[in-house]
């Protein structure tokens, strides 16, 4: 494998692990959500 080729193979590696790791941080986020709601609660009585 030339350096053109290694080169190639390491971005495109780089960028598809960096969404791939942005849709693991989304997906646990929303599970998070889906788990403890936001509460409306302002505190006025």
């Amino acid at each position: 494998m030339d350096k053109w080729s290694f080169g190639l193979v390491m971005m495109v590696g780089g960028v598809a692990g960096t969404f791939l790791m942005l849709a693991v941080l989304v997906g646990s986020i929303s599970l998070l959500k889906r788990i403890f709601p936001v509460s409306t609660d302002d505190g006025s009585r």
